[in-house]
């Protein structure tokens, strides 16, 4: 037991003292943009679909990052929901609440898949690299660089000429074919 007795709670409204809240205060990102601790069912199923892979693909890293944190955000806010959900025993938004859940970690899924397909596409690019002796990689900023964006300008050049598609060009060569998975 304690020497002091505990507080007790201030009833009256009137009498309560008035906490300053920053604005911009991080916890805020757990709670939807009315800072509500509950949606409803028929705002929490107003939402879009999962991005797929195919639009990830044009997007730069600073944008996939970016849209990994907003999906981490949103889990974020749907499992506080939940949390309360089961708290206050609401009986309702439990299958809202799952559906979105699922759509954002479609999303999530399908950044992951993105940015895999980004490494294996640099990791044969290195290999292809190394194996080709105009290119050093050992000297970074020495210009071998421009001796990569020059050699790549060549084949286009070919491609324009010869009439072949690129892409069956570099599917002839062993070391393009498609990585193992």
């Amino acid at each position: 037991m304690a020497k002091e007795p505990l507080p007790e709670p201030v009833l009256d409204p009137l009498r309560r003292s008035k906490v300053k809240v920053d604005e911009n205060h991080g916890l805020w990102g757990f709670f939807n943009r009315d800072r509500k601790s509950l949606t409803t069912p028929a705002e929490e199923s107003s939402h879009g679909r999962s991005w797929s892979v195919e639009e990830l693909r044009h997007k730069s890293f600073e944008d996939l990052h970016c849209l990994w944190w907003a999906c981490v955000k949103e889990r974020n806010r749907l499992a506080t929901e939940k949390y309360e959900r089961e708290r206050i025993k609401a009986g309702y938004g439990d299958y809202e609440g799952q559906e979105r859940d699922r759509v954002v970690r479609t999303t999530q899924r399908a950044i992951k898949h993105a940015l895999t397909e980004r490494w294996y596409a640099y990791e044969e690019a290195r290999k292809i690299a190394r194996s080709d002796p105009k290119i050093d990689l050992r000297k970074a900023g020495t210009g071998s660089v421009h001796q990569l964006e020059s050699e790549i300008e060549a084949p286009v050049a070919e491609t324009r000429e010869t009439g072949m598609p690129l892409q069956e060009r570099l599917e002839d060569q062993p070391s393009m074919q498609q990585p193992s998975r």
